[in-house]
């Protein structure tokens, strides 16, 4: 008779060959803390978190110098282009979608957790599509990055935004490829979820800069 196929579920007391059901005090005993401890602790995931660290380092200098700037008497706010409405809330809809991704991810659903993330990069695609556009506006009314201070810091605010959401766009197609193909809803999430907390990170981002360039 064949050996039973390992499955993702086993039922409650039964034990693997060789060590005590999960609950106990081998080796094992630990259970499913230890293993969703292990989950969130790896390489990838630490890595984004420094990587979300170092940037905010970066946003926050340039924060800080762009209220310094804003200061001065010359300061004056410039045109705020239409389509950034539109590029926020495609920034927004990717995040949820992104969300999809994960929730049919743990549920092991691979087609459904491969659907979404196409569509988070589509959205991104967008979104970036959207910047570009926008500097156009500006830029067939005579607005460029050296045109006023203001100006000047739109572009370089949303130009490095923009380029750390070129990465992120990156990430996502590494998961489009990767995340699907996974054995287990476990491994799925592995490559999934370090690319969501960058995602919305640069989601939050965005929002922060779309405010303090047209809303204070």
């Amino acid at each position: 008779m064949p050996a039973p196929t390992r499955t993702l579920e086993r039922p409650p007391g039964v034990q693997e060959p060789g060590g005590p059901a999960t609950g106990g005090h081998g080796p094992r005993g630990s259970g499913g803390g230890e293993e969703a401890a292990s989950r969130a602790t790896t390489p990838a995931r630490i890595a984004v978190w420094l990587l979300v660290g170092a940037i905010t380092a970066l946003f926050a200098a340039f924060t800080s110098t762009y209220l310094v700037r804003r200061g001065e008497t010359d300061w004056q706010v410039g045109p705020l282009p239409p389509v950034l409405w539109l590029t926020t809330a495609l920034i927004l809809a990717s995040s949820i979608a992104l969300q999809q991704a994960r929730r049919h991810g743990r549920r092991g659903e691979m087609v459904g957790l491969h659907t979404w993330l196409v569509v988070t990069t589509l959205l991104g695609l967008a979104f970036l599509a959207g910047q570009l556009l926008a500097w156009r506006q500006l830029a067939t009314t005579g607005i460029y990055l050296a045109t006023n201070p203001h100006s000047s810091f739109f572009y370089l605010l949303t130009g490095a935004h923009g380029l750390h959401l070129t990465g992120g766009i990156g990430a996502l197609l590494y998961a489009v490829r990767r995340a699907p193909a996974a054995e287990t809803a476990s491994a799925a999430l592995d490559v999934t979820d370090p690319v969501a907390t960058y995602w919305h990170f640069l989601t939050g981002l965005w929002i922060y800069l779309f405010v303090i360039l047209f809303a204070l």
